[in-house]
């Protein structure tokens, strides 16, 4: 199983691949804080590009919006064939197995692009 870290320290090389996804949210700058239990990450956005994924903790709160969920529901959501609920955000967040804080307007109104993100964090291994 590949951790939570290593998932998100992928993500720059794995999303920035996706031109379309980048070109479509080419006017998009934003940071979100991840939250995975206890480990914290920000992860900036710069002309549609993630330009960085930091680990925390972080002393200020330099970030327009968190998502915040257990490491066990990473965990799951990051498999290649999530379980059922685990698949999307918005079912973590029904569930209230993600807690979505802070401006949420950057998230909701690129709500595709985040979820195809956060999505391509998914393990390429089999279970």
């Amino acid at each position: 199983m590949v951790s939570v870290q290593e998932s998100l320290e992928q993500l720059p090389e794995r999303f920035n691949k996706r031109v379309r996804l980048v070109e479509y949210a080419r006017r998009l700058n934003t940071r979100f804080l991840l939250i995975a239990g206890t480990a914290s990450f920000r992860i900036e956005i710069t002309n549609g590009k993630v330009s960085a994924v930091q680990p925390g903790p972080f002393i200020m709160g330099e970030w327009d919006f968190l998502m915040q969920a257990d490491e066990d529901t990473w965990q799951k959501f990051w498999r290649p064939m999530p379980p059922p609920g685990f698949h999307d955000l918005l079912a973590l967040s029904k569930a209230k197995r993600l807690s979505i804080q802070g401006n949420i307007y950057p998230f909701m109104s690129n709500l595709l692009y985040f979820k195809e993100l956060l999505s391509a964090a998914r393990s390429r291994e089999t279970h």
